[in-house]
């Protein structure tokens, strides 16, 4: 057995050391896939000077090709020493679109790590670094998460650079801003404000910059270490950053006068403020008919309304309040409940943890089995327990009902906030019926209209504006008329987009 002992603490990386091949051997030394190599400029062997890279991050054809083939070209660098050969790199002699020069340890460690490689000079006590990343990575797909209908179908992939590339493709401004960010003390990542110079409204680029600035962490590796460290109120279960694989819906937003962020890593974009209404539409919105948009718009908010009361309502009615239901009905009820065991909040109570359990069921396994898992495990478990008279069958359609209803959020977050809300409307209403709904529908509502998102109203329009433009969240204009923006970014046109 091994005794328990604590792990020596990491040596500390002298930041602002001088460059040298010891110095930078030492930081990597115990890495398998550090490598470092003596070459001679220009052929002569009394000019060494020592090459290194990490191995996987780099390209070893474009170092051979574009690095070490021009440094040992004796018609480039014969007779040329340290700062005459130093300035001759940086002036082009090396086959690289970027190179830098490097006198601090920490700069020099940190091009290695980014996919170049370090041409080392001792006698200068400096490097000069070229970029030669390796191009193993993922290429732009179709969105997998996200359906897209009619829209372009290039997502967010894990490289910086290609989201970063994908953004400017599709809004090709020249004040389009990408600011560059490295959080994390341990792992260093990359992350980037993305916003309209002279049109984003400047106030909320400086508070969004302020947020990601003050993020403390050793990685941002997931989506959470973000979305947590920049949102208002991170206690509340509902999704007040709007997260996105789309390119082209990340674009949209920017244009309505979001500020966008991307993270080297992950692929996904995220936008502030995120707001209520924004998390019910999509980008197919802007793509089909404008009433057809309008309608199916409409249809979420019922679903809305659907996927947390009908559980709910359904308790109530049952428990407390049996004469708000028809005659015949209830007489139907109580004959398919006779024969059940359980009371009526026992029935729905294991209906909706058994939808969760299917539904967990069919994202965690790989797709083709959770899909059939999903589906059969759902007709199973319905009829059988009808059947069986475990539970009865009405409890069986408002539970489908909920649960179907729930899934035409286009927002994962926003369906998972909700689907815990209809939890706790269900045991307000088995503690006190009709009331407790009612109740529990008052604080959610507090709740909602209390949140900020970056100094706009969550739920912006319906609350903070006195009810005006609510137009704006329910329905979509036609596309030749003026049409407005959210008055709440203050952005640098007032709030009108002129199409």
């Amino acid at each position: 057995m091994f005794r328990e002992k604590k792990a020596p603490p990491a040596p500390e990386l002298a930041e602002d050391a001088p460059v040298t091949a010891a110095a930078v051997e030492a930081v990597f030394r115990g890495c398998y896939d550090f490598e470092a190599r003596t070459l001679h400029l220009g052929g002569d062997t009394e000019n060494p000077v020592t090459l290194c890279f990490i191995d996987g991050l780099v390209s070893g054809s474009d170092v051979a090709e574009q690095v070490i083939k021009p440094l040992t070209d004796p018609e480039r660098f014969a007779g040329v020493r340290d700062a005459a050969a130093v300035s001759r790199m940086l002036g082009g002699s090396v086959y690289v679109y970027t190179a830098k020069h490097r006198e601090k340890l920490g700069d020099a460690a940190g091009d290695l790590l980014n996919g170049f490689c370090a041409l080392i000079f001792d006698a200068e006590r400096a490097a000069v670094t070229f970029e030669v990343k390796s191009q193993q990575r993922r290429g732009v797909e179709a969105p997998k998460e996200e359906k897209v209908v009619k829209g372009a179908k290039d997502a967010f992939v894990e490289t910086m650079k290609i989201n970063s590339t994908l953004v400017r493709r599709k809004l090709r401004n020249p004040h389009l801003k990408i600011k560059e960010f490295t959080l994390g003390t341990r792992a260093e990542t990359s992350v980037t404000l993305v916003y309209i110079d002279g049109f984003t409204n400047p106030e909320l680029v400086a508070e969004a910059s302020r947020r990601v600035e003050r993020i403390h962490t050793e990685g941002a590796l997931t989506s959470a270490v973000i979305e947590e460290n920049i949102v208002d109120n991170y206690r509340s279960p509902f999704p007040q950053v709007i997260s996105t694989e789309r390119s082209d819906k990340f674009c949209m937003n920017i244009l309505e006068g979001r500020v966008g962020l991307l993270v080297d890593g992950l692929p996904l974009g995220f936008l502030v403020p995120g707001t209520f209404s924004q998390f019910m539409k999509v980008p197919e919105d802007h793509s089909g008919h404008f009433i057809v948009a309008s309608a199916l718009t409409l249809l979420r908010y019922i679903s809305v309304a659907l996927t947390l009361l009908a559980p709910a309502f359904y308790v109530a009615v049952a428990m407390y309040h049996q004469e708000m239901i028809p005659t015949r009905l209830l007489q139907s009820m109580i004959e398919a409940h006779a024969s059940v065991p359980f009371s009526t909040a026992m029935e729905v109570i294991l209906m909706l943890l058994a939808f969760e359990l299917l539904q967990e069921a069919g994202i965690r396994l790989p797709s083709p089995i959770g899909e059939t898992v999903s589906i059969i495990g759902a007709l199973i478990v319905g009829q059988s327990a009808v059947e069986a008279s475990v539970v009865s069958p009405v409890v069986v359609v408002v539970i489908a009902l909920a649960g179907i209803a729930g899934y035409t959020m286009p927002n994962l977050d926003m369906g998972s906030a909700l689907r815990l809300c209809r939890f706790l409307l269900v045991l307000a209403a088995i503690a006190l019926g009709m009331f407790g709904v009612a109740m529990g529908c008052a604080l959610l509502v507090y709740h909602l209209s209390s949140l900020e998102s970056y100094g706009v109203p969550y739920m912006s329009p319906f609350a903070g504006s006195e009810g005006r433009h609510l137009t704006r969240a329910l329905l979509r204009r036609s596309m030749t008329v003026k049409r407005d923006r959210e008055p709440e970014l203050g952005t640098a046109d007032g709030g009108e987009a002129k199409l």
